[in-house]
């Protein structure tokens, strides 16, 4: 879409936000509530023969944090058991005493119809309705989270925040912090990036999320051009990338590689992106850029 600014380092539609999945006994949550509608949605044939739309093509694909590499607000798939999360405000039966039972269900049978879209990819056909859903129920949280999901995928990125904010004080949940974050980032507003990565390392949920948060974090300071900050807050207490590392441990990994790399520190940034081949050889695209060092 022409609203989409290049920025440097990745920081525009993470590819993991697509890539949703349920998780169960996670308990009445907003997350919960349309991870559960994502897989109802595979599952049942809602009478839609979904065709590909006209294809969207970031950007920023070849900009910092590349292609699978770039998935810094991965939701939910890997997520750590006992993540602590938040009660909903508005869940399905609190739906229908806002709206009545017959109109509840309704709301919800759109919300699986948009999660299917959203899940296809379909993010314009997710938007459109999800839209009326809001609208009419404000205080249901799924669809706001989910709506502002999928505004995040267009690029949308004000009308994005209106949602995730949203989502954020009915549920008082930060699941959804780093994608927030991401678009605050996006428009340039450093402060409310700082605020969220703060409230996201003091709540300290999933390894997973901090790490997402914490990528975006150093994203926003290098945007600055504050690469030495940026390359201590990933490198914080001389992290270092384990052994048998999981994904969010390679992707800090690619990203601080990548600073390592803008900065300047060559040995470095070589050092880090041979560790990560040799961990996982198909990551991303860390044997061209070893290959380029």
């Amino acid at each position: 879409p022409s609203e989409v600014p290049v920025k440097g380092w990745g920081a525009l539609a993470r590819r993991g936000a697509a890539r949703i999945a349920p998780r169960e006994g996670v308990g009445d949550t907003a997350a919960a509530e349309w991870r559960k509608a994502v897989q109802e949605a595979r599952d049942q044939d809602l009478g839609r023969d979904y065709e590909p739309e006209t294809t969207w093509v970031r950007v920023d694909e070849d900009e910092g944090v590349r292609k699978e590499a770039s998935g810094a607000v991965r939701r939910g798939r890997q997520r750590d058991e006992g993540t602590p999360t938040a009660p909903v405000a508005d869940t399905r039966e609190e739906l229908s005493k806002s709206v009545g039972s017959r109109q509840a269900e309704k709301l919800a049978k759109v919300v699986r119809e948009a999660a299917r879209a959203f899940d296809r990819e379909r993010y314009n056909d997710s938007r459109k309705l999800l839209a009326p859903v809001t609208e009419r129920a404000p205080s249901f949280a799924p669809a706001r989270e989910l709506l502002g999901l999928t505004y995040y995928r267009l690029g949308r990125w004000k009308q994005a925040v209106k949602e995730l904010e949203a989502f954020r004080e009915l549920t008082d949940s930060t699941e959804q912090h780093p994608v927030l974050a991401d678009c605050y980032r996006a428009l340039g507003k450093w402060g409310q990036v700082d605020e969220l990565w703060t409230e996201l390392r003091e709540a300290s949920p999933s390894a997973e999320l901090v790490t997402e948060g914490r990528i975006v974090a150093a994203g926003a300071l290098a945007d600055q051009g504050k690469l030495r900050p940026a390359i201590s807050l990933l490198g914080d207490k001389g992290w270092k990338l384990p052994k048998g590392p999981k994904e969010h441990h390679l992707r800090r990994a690619y990203a601080l590689a990548d600073l390592y790399e803008r900065a300047g520190d060559v040995p470095h940034a070589r050092d880090l992106f041979a560790r990560i081949q040799r961990a996982d050889p198909d990551f991303g695209d860390v044997a061209e850029r070893l290959r380029g060092l």
